[in-house]
Order: C-alpha cells, then structure tokens, then sequence
C-alpha cells in the first residue's frame, strides 16, 4: 500500500454509497484526511464512521450555499482542501418518448448532476487557490460522449459536465488547479441494482460490453486516485474513459 495521499485533505460528494463510498476509502487507506459529503447525512455519518481519518456532512450540491458549507467543513476540520472528487448524481428513468419527459425531472437532473458539479467547484476553487493549487476529478459518464435512446436529460446533463470540466480546466491550471473527469460505464453500485439484481438484465447488460463484465466501483475509485495524484500532473481537461470497451462498439 502506497501512501500517495499522505497529508493531503479530499473531499468526496456522492460519497455515502457506490462510487463515492469505495474512493473515500481508497483516498483514506493511501493517507488522506477525507470528508464525505452527501444528500444522505445519516448515511455520509456512516461511511465516515467506517472509515478513519474522515468525517461527514450532509450537503445536497443543486444548493451552492450548502457546497459552500460541505467545503467550510473541510476547512474546519483539516485547515485545507487539496483534492475534490465531485461524484454526486442521479439516474433519470430510461426509455419513453422524448415529448414525455417531465420538466420537473429535466430541472431536477441539470441541477444535480450539472450545476452541481458548477456548484462544487465554485466553492472549492477558493480554498484550493489560497492552498497553493490542488486537484479537482468530476464524475462524467460514458453518456457524456455517446447518447443513448430514452435518456435525453441524464445525456445533456453529462455532456454538460464534459464541456464544463474541460473549460473549467483551461482556466483553472494557471492557478495550479487541475480539473478532470472520469467517464464510467455500467458499474454495480445502487443505480444500477435493478439491472445487476436481476438475472437476465445483468447478463443482457454484459453482452453489450466487450470486456464481457460489468464494472466495480473499486476499478473506477483507482482511476479517480491516478487523476488527482502527482503521477497525472500533465492531464488537464482530460475525459478518462473507463467502460470495458463500451464506447469502442
């Protein structure tokens, strides 16, 4: 076990469950102090109990006010911020005609899973700078770079994150801050339960990935910790792939 995180202070949103949950940890077990920030605040308190060396808040991104409290608390409790993995998101239902997609669900996809990410770096960026720099991974998605029928609003909101991490990356890195984004494919977390749980779903969902398997939350936490550290310091604006092949089909 490495310790390339050592001293270093990360803030994880999304970071409760599935994703978010195995790069706390990954981050914690290489040496940093980690907070987990989520709309769920009983289960961020219970990662975080799980994990020494972190702590938790309850922050729901769509709100700036409250990512700019969940990096408050970062300060507070380690005196910087060096790393953010800005991961939390929602699924939209897939399928239907787009005609039917409900406005209530469009707003509430962009502001999630698009201004949130906005949200998370606005109030990040300050810290980072007045620390010397740092380093900031969005989670896009394999959405973010090919469509998909029936999912129009989760589609926009993730090629939203891709143009976004790519001009936050361009003016970000005179300030030494770095921003990148992972794109995963299919990944057995919560979202996709009814898909893993189910049989024949599952097996329907891996004949559609080359690599014949569906992903862990673990094989992306790896690649969110390769972005962030010293070993990626010429990657800027970089859109990392990480599907099995999906997008090669």
């Amino acid at each position: 076990m490495t310790a390339r995180f050592q001293g270093k202070v990360v803030l994880v949103t999304g970071g409760a469950s599935g994703i978010g949950l195995a790069t706390a940890r990954a981050f914690a077990r290489e040496g940093a102090g980690v907070v987990i920030a989520d709309r769920d605040g009983e289960a961020a308190g219970r990662a975080a109990a799980s994990i020494p060396g972190s702590t938790s808040i309850a922050a729901d991104v769509g709100d700036f006010a409250a990512c700019e409290a969940m990096v408050a608390h970062a300060l507070a409790s380690f005196g910087a911020l060096h790393v953010a993995f800005n991961n939390a998101g929602m699924p939209t239902p897939i399928g239907g005609e787009f005609e039917d997609i409900p406005l209530d669900q469009w707003q509430q996809v962009m502001a999630t899973n698009l201004s949130g990410i906005f949200h998370s770096m606005k109030a990040e960026v300050p810290a980072m700078r007045a620390g010397g720099g740092g380093a900031i991974v969005n989670t896009a998605s394999v959405a973010a770079l090919v469509a998909a029928p029936g999912m129009a609003a989760y589609v926009a909101s993730k090629h939203g994150v891709a143009g976004l991490t790519k001009a936050a990356a361009l003016d970000l890195i005179r300030h030494n801050i770095r921003v990148n984004a992972v794109c995963p494919g299919i990944v057995a977390t919560g979202m996709t339960a009814a898909v893993v749980e189910n049989p024949e779903m599952k097996a329907a969902a891996e004949a559609q990935v080359p690599a014949g398997r569906i992903g862990t939350p673990e094989e992306i936490a790896e690649t969110v910790l390769f972005l962030a550290s010293d070993a990626a310091s010429y990657m800027v604006g970089a859109l990392v792939t990480v599907d099995g092949g999906v997008t090669l089909a």
